[in-house]
């Protein structure tokens, strides 16, 4: 299909970013136009204005930063997959950008546009909620922190303001966790149907899913049971617990249910044995 009419407008800096959703009706963000271009094709986003931020300089890095990672939100996914920091300290977050779509996606697509999109079947929305990451965003009144469990709000909905931009986020370095991304998909290059990143230590785990609500969701009941001693089948079997899957094209709600309880079984026995 063909998008609705739109003006189009080239930033070249966060600021001028900042002002030009300031004083156009209903702008939103381009970046690597992965997440907002079908979704315009298809009118389920019709923006009046386009503001392209892909030109940015100094938002596309991955560097060490105090105990954590600082990922620059214009990053492509490419970038994050094959990031030797990532992969070392952080390797759930490297992995799983590896995991979206094909190779042209990876390429041009960017972490930053991925989360803002705030898509619940989306891959790293699920991880940063399970890793307890950060994401910094900059507006009007200057720089704010965003805790992932307080950014995603709802369906395509984040905790950004109409005139926000998102220039970074912040993930921990993982040390010796195990960890697992497992995800379950129609066919290969498709969104999840269900996704499970586990982060294990010490006998628990954070556990984190795709796809069985609104917004990515924890399995605090899953988090609950291997705090209580269950091992991870036993565990495993309350991770539908608190989710409201739908049901459309990719599968029933039921049958949601019962693929997130295999995965993350499957997810916490690769993470507990890492």
């Amino acid at each position: 299909m063909i998008p609705a009419e739109f003006e189009y407008e080239v930033a070249g800096s966060v600021d001028e970013a900042i002002e030009l959703l300031g004083s156009r009706e209903d702008a939103k963000l381009l970046a690597g136009g992965h997440s907002l271009i079908p979704a315009m094709k298809l009118r389920i986003a019709r923006p009046g204005t386009l503001v392209d931020i892909g030109r940015i300089a100094g938002l596309s890095y991955v560097r060490e930063d105090g105990d954590g990672i600082a990922i620059g939100a214009l990053t492509r996914h490419q970038d994050v997959a094959t990031s030797e920091l990532l992969r070392e300290h952080c390797g759930i977050v490297a992995h799983t950008a590896g995991e979206i779509g094909d190779p042209q996606v990876r390429h041009r697509g960017t972490i930053g546009g991925s989360v803002s999109h705030g898509d619940p079947a989306s891959d790293l929305p699920g991880v940063l909620l399970t890793l307890d990451a950060e994401l910094v965003a900059t507006g009007p009144g200057g720089e704010r922190r965003i805790a992932a469990a307080d950014f995603f709000t709802g369906v395509f909905e984040t905790a950004l303001g109409p005139q926000d931009v998102l220039t970074e986020i912040r993930v921990p370095s993982l040390g010796g966790a195990g960890w697992a991304y497992l995800k379950f998909s129609r066919r290969a290059q498709d969104w999840a149907t269900v996704g499970v990143a586990a982060v294990a230590s010490n006998g628990g785990a954070k556990v984190g899913l795709v796809s069985m609500g609104a917004t990515p969701l924890r399995a605090s009941a899953v988090e609950q049971a291997l705090a209580s001693g269950a091992d991870a089948a036993a565990a495993a079997e309350h991770a539908d617990e608190g989710a409201e899957p739908s049901s459309d094209v990719a599968g029933s709600a039921d049958y949601r249910r019962h693929l997130v309880r295999v995965l993350t079984r499957r997810a916490l026995e690769q993470a507990l044995s890492g």
